[in-house]
């Protein structure tokens, strides 16, 4: 939807675009924005059906389970053995060879224009809620490069813009961007750093995704869109970023220059994230397309676009969940848990304490330790229904027996903590309980009609009235 009235990049946008995410609205083009010559797009990931399409998958979470069983079915290493297998292989290895980066041979149209005197003032970049510390780049593709390997990463971290030439650096304890960041101070001198703005959405949701770190992003996003990611060159670093980018805004981090208090934010939990101190990105140059349209996204309480690249997430990650912890039936991590604090779990259930055990290897699995909330259900509850999970939950445990609560790393974001980045999660086991789990009685069966019955009211539902 294209939005013709001029609109204030403090607030107001924020304001429309919230109405609109709740209330399961379209795409928002705002054409003319406040003291800024370029429209700025939000929105766009903001349904299942847009986000599918955004990563060339079929609409619906159903497309994004299509595009999930692709990656499982390249990852699996059983398919590749024997002679049968290697050959079945070979189109599995052409699609992921389509998928390398290539350079952009007939040119790079973020190069189309070329600022040697840059001003972030000059972009639409919000801010979004009232007692934000200032206006933030709330979708931008952070790339950085590996001192030592020349390997480059891709993250997305929230910017605080300063002033027009510098900006908040967000990399949380927890995050590639501050481990290579530690490795450039380490020594010394000035990181270089490009951040693009608006590019393929298989690109900006690769930015966002759990990856491990021997994956590059953009490898990701090609397989995902199936075709390779056009890159160039910035024109101040040796950092190759998307071709096609709306908008590149070319600098460094200082590692010698001390960090700057950056936030509060409103955040993605519904809360303010807290202030804390941060590295600073300085602008050298910006270069971009002749007439670029500046992507964005807020955060805030769910439902939010953002929840639907978590729940892309969700979908497409759970074979490799189940690779390592293959009991696993079905995934859900609800929009009100913010995707790291509460994950519902359905299991195979085989043997003693196998809830338990399920709980401990997700809590040992990249992202999923900052998971506060997981509770384990039989394979037959469907925890795509909240409620039927609440139901067993509720009535299925037995508090001393079937709550396990431990100590470990959490989120940064979170707040409810003692600490900072670490604190205590809780597991709760609600599978029907054995014997050998000190349950003697007897387990009453769910109340179930039987088919026959079924049967026949199926039957004759007509003659009902209904």
């Amino acid at each position: 939807m294209e939005i013709e009235t001029e609109v204030d990049r403090d607030l107001e946008i924020t304001e429309i675009a919230d109405r609109v995410m709740k209330a399961g609205g379209p795409a928002l083009l705002f054409k003319r924005v406040k003291g800024s010559p370029y429209p700025l797009l939000i929105n766009a990931f903001g349904s299942y059906g847009r986000m599918a399409y955004a990563l060339g998958a079929e609409a619906g979470r159903e497309g994004l389970d299509r595009l999930a069983s692709e990656i499982a079915d390249l990852i699996d290493v059983s398919s590749y053995m024997g002679f049968v297998g290697k050959a079945k292989a070979i189109p599995k290895l052409a699609r992921l060879g389509c998928a390398l980066p290539l350079p952009a041979v007939l040119g790079a149209p973020c190069k189309e224009v070329v600022e040697d005197d840059p001003d972030l003032d000059s972009l639409p970049i919000l801010k979004c809620w009232p007692q934000d510390g200032g206006r933030f780049l709330t979708l931008p593709l952070v790339f950085t490069m590996d001192p030592d390997t020349g390997r480059q990463n891709v993250g997305m971290y929230r910017m605080q813009v300063y002033d027009k030439k510098t900006a908040g650096m967000h990399w949380h304890l927890h995050k590639d961007g501050r481990a290579l960041w530690e490795k450039w101070k380490a020594r010394g001198g000035r990181m270089p750093v490009s951040v693009a703005l608006g590019c393929d959405p298989a690109m900006i949701y690769a930015a966002t995704a759990p990856l491990p770190p021997f994956i590059d992003e953009t490898m990701f996003a090609g397989f995902l869109r199936k075709m390779p990611i056009e890159r160039t060159k910035c024109t101040t670093n040796d950092i190759e970023v998307p071709a096609r980018a709306e908008f590149i805004l070319e600098g460094y981090v200082d590692t010698t220059e001390p960090l700057r208090e950056e936030g509060p934010f409103g955040d993605h939990t519904g809360y303010y994230s807290l202030k804390g101190m941060y590295p600073v990105f300085h602008l050298e140059r910006i270069t971009r397309k002749k007439t670029p349209v500046y992507n964005c996204t807020i955060v805030g309480k769910p439902p939010m676009e953002d929840c639907f690249l978590g729940k892309a997430t969700e979908r497409l990650f759970l074979p490799l969940l189940k690779m390592f912890v293959p009991e696993i039936v079905d995934m859900n991590m609800p929009l009100e848990g913010v995707f790291h604090n509460c994950a519902l779990i359905s299991i195979r259930k085989k043997y003693p304490g196998h809830a338990k055990k399920v709980m401990h290897a997700l809590w040992g699995m990249g992202q999923m330790m900052y998971t506060k909330l997981l509770v384990v259900v039989d394979e037959n509850v469907d925890v795509q229904d909240v409620s039927a999970v609440a139901w067993k939950a509720f009535n299925n445990i037995d508090a001393g027996r079937d709550v396990v609560i431990v100590e470990g790393p959490l989120d940064a974001l979170d707040h409810a903590s003692p600490l900072p980045h670490y604190g205590h999660k809780m597991g709760i086991d609600a599978t029907k309980k054995r014997p050998e789990e000190g349950h003697d009685r007897e387990w009453p069966d769910d109340i179930e009609m039987d088919d026959a019955t079924k049967a026949l009211v199926d039957s004759r539902w007509k003659e009902y009235g209904f």
